[in-house]
């Protein structure tokens, strides 16, 4: 318990902290902090846009089930409202050594304790073609979609075959899936389908791999799900280039050599690439892995830098187990939660000069709409062996994604920090006693 004489120095000195990124986690972490730490502390957000994106509304976004303007928030007016500070302006540099961040703009903002929340940056360039500078559309953003939809609406005037995935070192394949299905179900309201060959290629070794070895029984409910619509797949998949009228592939086996190259016809193309540390994050070598991305201990700190703190798809994650062809670990919602839950603790706590103590629950929850149905998967924890794992399908799976999109985009308006997968999700999936299963 803090002595009389913290918690007089949490009232009296000023704490800046600063996050940096204002998405899926950069946003509720700010809310939070602001919520649970004194007045007397500044909190400064930094973002890129003036618009917070529900990232997870995007494969419904590039095919017209939703505008654009309905899965964005403005960003300044709320978090300001709540105190917070907002520039939107990208970090061009971090001096951890000097406790300082420069934006584009010139400014310089010092700070006492830094969250990196960032997210990705997109690696289209490690294939040759991909990304929607290329011959590939993308998911990732919601921009990245918008013009995924106006593409697909010129595909709809003389439809051909797709050619859906992720690419080697992706970590992010639910969107993927979804994405593939969600095109499924609308080409056939549209009785469309039947002109349409669809191809899912995936550098997992195996269909519902997921980059989590495997969820259940996520093998045998999505082999089944692709192929009753009708889907063929390639796994082991390694993507060799993203062409205007076709994708090459070079297919390898369980020893990761090449035992098939395949070039598939494809008039609309959409991968997952593989994702990278943020420049600015990635520029400063102490702090990350070789791919960019923000080393943390038990209590999402830097181990070298121990006030700046990390959460999010920033994060390194090692993989969950080697694969033939590279994949990464997913950073799930709920595991998201946590982490920012934690992140908050743990500055409250070194504020009040307490070591923090405070660690993220890694399990994996995922709620993945299939256009018409879905799949909830749960890992718990997120790495094998696992206290529950198991995979279920549903229509009511649809649905929960649904609230869970609505619920969210209100929470970022409104400021609400109330966490959603432990109020909501997890009694949807009648899971309880979480914490305990970690």
């Amino acid at each position: 318990m803090a002595s009389a004489a913290a918690r007089r120095l949490q009232e009296t000195r000023m704490a800046h902290i600063v996050v940096m990124g204002a998405g899926i986690s950069g946003m509720p972490a700010a809310y939070d902090l602001r919520k649970r730490l004194s007045k007397a502390h500044e909190i400064t957000l930094i973002g890129t846009s003036e618009h917070f994106q529900f990232t997870p509304s995007n494969p419904w976004v590039a095919v017209d089930w939703r505008k654009p303007d309905e899965v964005v928030v403005a960003i300044r007016p709320n978090v300001e409202k709540k105190g917070i500070r907002y520039h939107s302006q990208p970090v061009t540099s971090i001096e951890p050594q000097a406790n300082r961040v420069t934006l584009a703009d010139g400014r310089s903002l010092a700070y006492d304790y830094l969250v990196i929340a960032t997210g990705p940056r997109l690696a289209f360039e490690e294939v040759p073609g991909l990304g929607p500078e290329g011959h590939s559309h993308s998911v990732c953003t919601t921009p990245h979609a918008e013009r995924a939809a106006r593409a697909y609406e010129e595909f709809l005037k003389n439809p051909g075959p797709v050619v859906i995935g992720a690419v080697q070192g992706a970590s992010c394949f639910g969107p993927a899936y979804e994405f593939a299905m969600i095109l499924d179900a609308d080409l056939r309201k549209r009785k469309l389908r039947d002109r349409v060959p669809m191809t899912f290629v995936t550098s997992e070794p195996y269909i519902g791999h997921l980059g989590l070895g495997g969820v259940g029984d996520s093998r045998g409910l999505l082999e089944s799900e692709l192929r009753q619509r009708h889907i063929k797949w390639i796994t082991n998949a390694r993507v060799l280039e993203a062409g205007a009228d076709a994708v090459k592939v070079a297919e390898h086996n369980d020893r990761g050599e090449v035992v098939k190259e395949h070039e598939l016809a494809s008039r609309y193309t959409m991968f997952i690439p593989a994702f990278k540390g943020v420049d600015a994050v990635a520029a400063v070598k102490e702090l990350c892995n070789p791919r960019g991305f923000v080393v943390i201990d038990e209590c999402q700190r830097n181990p070298k830098y121990r006030n700046i703190y990390s959460a999010g798809v920033c994060v390194a994650i090692p993989p969950v187990e080697a694969t033939p062809v590279p994949t990464g670990a997913p950073k799930t919602g709920y595991m998201i939660e946590s982490m920012i839950t934690a992140i908050v603790h743990n500055i409250e706590d070194a504020i009040a000069g307490r070591e923090p103590t405070h660690k993220a629950t890694w399990n994996a929850i995922c709620l993945a709409d299939f256009g018409d149905d879905g799949v909830a998967f749960v890992a718990l924890p997120q790495i094998p062996p696992r206290n529950v794992t198991w995979a279920k399908q549903g229509k009511w799976v649809h649905l929960a994604k649904i609230a869970y999109e609505k619920y969210f985009l209100r929470k970022m308006r409104t400021g609400n920090t109330e966490p959603v997968y432990e109020k909501y999700i997890l009694k949807i999936l009648g899971i309880v006693r979480l914490k305990e299963t970690h």
